[in-house]
């Protein structure tokens, strides 16, 4: 059980590695293919409309062939994808193969996640859902630090390489070290599907358009920090990539804090509402920045929104209307609204720096935050425990 949840965390490292080591490289992008920041936005977004046309499929396709053999899967297309991308011959060729990244970051991430829940009983899945949640933030922190060392010598190019190299890799790992009766497909299945009652549940939809503007915001705020940091601020790209990092590692801490708080305080519409606020307020005044205030504001941002993802992934698990084996849908669904809807927000952002300015990208990403996150005053409250059932689709909790 530990080795899986390791090598599953090692994974998801890996994967958001190779969501966020093409930031530092977007100036270089831009002068390859002599494109603007508008194109760039483009850029940015394609992978998210990619990992967020897929989330829902994804959820169907662990129940049918198992949650280890779909999000391997996934992640052997996202490495692959990350490796065309290093040798791509065009911005069009690289706009496909972001989109191919998306797909598989799409197939890894639902059934992951369910398949980490899945080895722990009703009541422990809290600390380590967290903590997978959270490696995220620690796989994009290298991908930026990361990225931010490697153009100047390596050129973009040789940047992306690694990064799918090294994802192949920890794929491969996982392919051997995890073993094949974890998340594998229920033996039998009825011979006609019920309709899914996920899909249909308000509260997945409500989640989903509620953090749109959270999950643009984190995105676009993590691709863009170092263009940031060095066309206004003029900073080094290696200074501006260590300022970066400190606005995805701290959600590092905040997601275990989260999964923490989400299994024994009920109270989930306040938890999500209080973290977003204080990471749209600190999230506002980064125009007016330097280098030590932007590392603090980096850090407050990112453990808020490393909180709230933590505590979104733990909620479903309380929906006692959704059945254990659709909480992976569930996810996925929502998930994939909130992907679709962050993709336009960071086309959109690179849209406003175009037309204006970053101060004015930066506020319109807190307008954002807050405009969708009312939408959580809409959910129904929070049953009084647990539902009981492997939340996965993945087989049964052991006991």
């Amino acid at each position: 059980m530990r080795r899986s949840t390791w090598l599953l965390i090692a994974l998801r490292i890996g994967y958001a590695y190779n969501w966020f080591d093409t930031g530092p490289a977007l100036p270089a992008i831009g002068t390859t293919f002599s494109v603007g920041t508008a194109e760039l936005g483009l850029l940015v977004a394609m992978f998210l409309v990619g990992a967020g046309l897929l989330q829902v499929p994804a959820g169907f396709l662990a129940q049918r062939y198992g949650a280890r053999s779909v999000s391997i899967a996934g992640v052997a297309l996202l490495a692959g994808a990350g490796l065309a991308s290093g040798a791509a011959p065009s911005f069009d060729a690289l706009l496909a193969l972001r989109l191919a990244a998306g797909f598989g970051a799409a197939l890894f991430f639902s059934p992951a996640i369910g398949l980490v829940a899945s080895l722990y009983p009703t009541g422990r899945r809290g600390l380590p859902v967290g903590t997978f949640s959270s490696a995220f933030s620690a796989g994009a922190a290298l991908g930026i630090v990361g990225s931010a060392a490697l153009v100047p010598i390596l050129g973009w190019r040789g940047a992306l390489l690694v990064g799918g190299g090294a994802l192949l890799f920890v794929a491969l790992a996982a392919l051997l070290g995890i073993p094949r009766a974890a998340g594998a497909a229920p033996a039998a299945r009825p011979a006609v599907p019920r309709a899914s009652i996920a899909l249909r549940y308000p509260a997945v939809w409500i989640i989903g358009f509620a953090f749109v503007g959270l999950e643009g915001a984190s995105f676009a705020t993590g691709q863009f920090i170092v263009p940031f940091g060095e066309t206004v601020r003029g900073w080094s790209i290696l200074l501006a990539g260590v300022v970066g990092m400190m606005f995805v590692f701290p959600s590092t801490f905040g997601g275990p804090v989260g999964g923490a708080i989400a299994e024994r305080h009920r109270n989930h519409r306040t938890q999500f509402a209080v973290a977003t606020i204080v990471g749209a307020a600190v999230l506002a005044l980064v125009p007016f920045a330097g280098v030590a205030e932007a590392v603090l504001i980096g850090a407050v941002f990112s453990f808020a929104y490393g909180l709230i993802y933590a505590v979104m992934y733990v909620l479903p698990h309380f929906w006692r209307e959704v059945p254990p084996d659709e909480i992976p849908i569930a996810i996925g669904l929502f998930n994939s609204i909130q992907l679709s809807g962050g993709a336009l927000v960071s086309f959109l952002f690179g849209w406003v720096v175009a037309a204006t300015s970053y101060p004015v990208a930066w506020e319109f990403l807190v307008a954002a935050m807050l405009g969708t996150v009312a939408l959580v005053a809409l959910l129904p409250p929070t049953a009084p425990g647990p539902s009981a059932g492997p939340p996965a689709g993945a087989g049964p909790a052991p006991r």
